[in-house]
């Protein structure tokens, strides 16, 4: 299973990372596995303010739907428009072209509460 270590994780199995001024956020290698190949992502609309592990959406695959939650309150600025043709980016580029909705976080004091990529692991098991 690959998780990179530049990346924070939650117990959801949605990981974010840093792209500049913003952040990434995606699912893990893990989640994408566990669903099986994804048939339709939903997510929220731009300019929405939401809180840490409000839902921003859903990941639908041929196995089950399951829901998208937050890692860190912010405001979605962007989501990923290559997801909507092509929704199995999610299996094949997980942690790249295959990322979810692109984030301002209000605070990252709240990142030192999310899973770096060895304790992410360890609760996996």
């Amino acid at each position: 299973m690959n998780l990179p270590t530049e990346l924070r994780y939650t117990r959801e199995h949605v990981w974010i990372r840093p792209d500049g001024d913003v952040w990434l956020v995606g699912i893990s290698d893990y989640a994408q596995d566990q669903l099986g190949e994804v048939a339709f992502v939903d997510l929220t609309a731009v300019d929405r303010h939401l809180a840490a592990g409000e839902e921003f959406g859903s990941v639908e695959s041929v196995k089950s739907v399951n829901a998208l939650y937050m890692p860190v309150a912010g405001t979605v600025l962007e989501k990923n428009p290559a997801l909507e043709d092509n929704p199995t980016l999610v299996n094949v580029s997980c942690y790249g072209e295959g990322w979810l909705i692109r984030i301002k976080a209000d605070d990252m004091a709240h990142l030192g509460a999310l899973f770096d990529a060895e304790a992410y692991r360890e609760q996996l098991r």
